[in-house]
C-alpha cells in the first residue's frame, strides 16, 4: 500500500512478488532496484539491474509530458515528484524541496521495482516522442545549419570537426561521470568560442552543477579543443 495524493493504492504486483516461491514457480526473474544519493539534494537515482533505455535519455517535467511512458506517468501521482529522468539502467527523480526523501524514497523504489517486474512496457511507441531526443541530440551534417530557438530561425556558422571533437570528449570523459550522479549532459551548439550544453536529471537545478561545469567540463574542453573559451548551460 502507499499514499498517493490522498488516495490509498496498492503497489502493482509488489505483494505478489515478495513471495520468492511464487516467483520461482512462475519462472519470473527478480529485479533489483536500489537508491543512490546524488549531489543534488532534491534528486535520487534509482538503479535497476536491467537496461531501461539504450542510446538516449528522456526527461519528463510533468504528467502531461509523460503520456508515452507509463512508469513516469504513474510516478507523477506521488506527492512531491517534480521531474522524472530515464536513461541506461536508472531512473532519477526530482522532488519538491518541502518533501523529505525519508518519507518517499523506499516507496518509490518499490513502486519502480514492481512496475519493472510486472512486464508492462516502459514506453508506448518511441521513447523520444514529444521532443525527447537521443543522448547525442544534434547530428552534424553540414557547416551551415539551422537551429530553432524561441520560435526564431537563426543561421549559424560552425566547424563540424570542432563540434565532433567536443561531442567525443563529452561522451568519453564527461558523460560517465554525470550519469554516475544520476544526470546527463547534452551538447547543443558551438558558436563564437562558446559551447552550449543542456544538463538533465539530477544535474538540472543542482547547486554544485555550476562548479562542475566551470571547474571541470570547461577546463577540460579548453585544454583539449582549440577555440573553446567557455561552456554554458542552457535550458533543455
Amino acid at each position: 500500500m502507499y499514499l498517493c495524493r490522498g488516495k490509498v493504492r496498492r503497489l502493482p504486483f509488489v505483494e505478489f512478488f515478495k513471495d520468492e516461491r511464487m516467483i520461482a514457480e512462475n519462472k519470473i526473474k527478480p529485479i533489483v532496484v536500489y537508491a543512490e544519493l546524488t549531489p543534488n539534494p532534491n534528486s535520487i537515482k534509482f538503479v535497476a539491474d536491467v537496461m531501461l533505455l539504450e542510446g538516449g535519455t528522456v526527461e519528463y517535467n510533468s504528467k502531461e509530458e509523460a503520456i508515452n511512458c507509463p512508469l513516469a506517468l504513474q510516478l507523477f501521482d506521488f506527492t512531491g515528484v517534480k521531474k522524472v529522468f530515464i536513461t541506461s539502467n536508472f531512473v532519477t527523480i526530482n522532488k519538491a524541496a518541502d518533501i523529505d526523501w525519508f518519507d518517499i524514497s523506499n516507496i518509490l523504489r518499490e513502486f519502480i521495482r514492481g512496475f519493472l517486474m510486472s512486464g508492462e512496457k516502459l514506453f508506448i511507441g518511441s521513447p523520444f516522442a514529444s521532443n525527447h531526443i537521443p543522448l547525442v541530440e544534434k547530428e552534424i551534417k553540414e557547416t551551415n545549419h539551422v537551429i530553432e530557438e524561441k520560435k526564431e530561425v537563426i543561421i549559424t556558422e560552425s566547424d563540424p570537426e570542432t563540434e565532433k571533437k567536443i561531442i567525443e570528449i563529452l561522451e568519453e570523459y564527461v558523460r560517465p561521470a554525470v550519469e554516475g550522479d544520476g544526470g546527463a549532459i547534452h551538447f547543443q551548439s558551438f558558436q563564437n568560442g562558446i559551447v552550449n550544453v543542456v544538463l538533465k536529471g539530477s544535474c538540472s537545478g543542482c547547486p554544485s552543477s555550476t562548479v562542475t561545469l566551470k571547474a571541470g567540463i570547461e577546463n577540460l574542453l579548453k585544454r583539449m579543443v582549440p577555440g573553446v573559451n567557455e561552456v554554458v548551460a542552457v535550458g533543455g
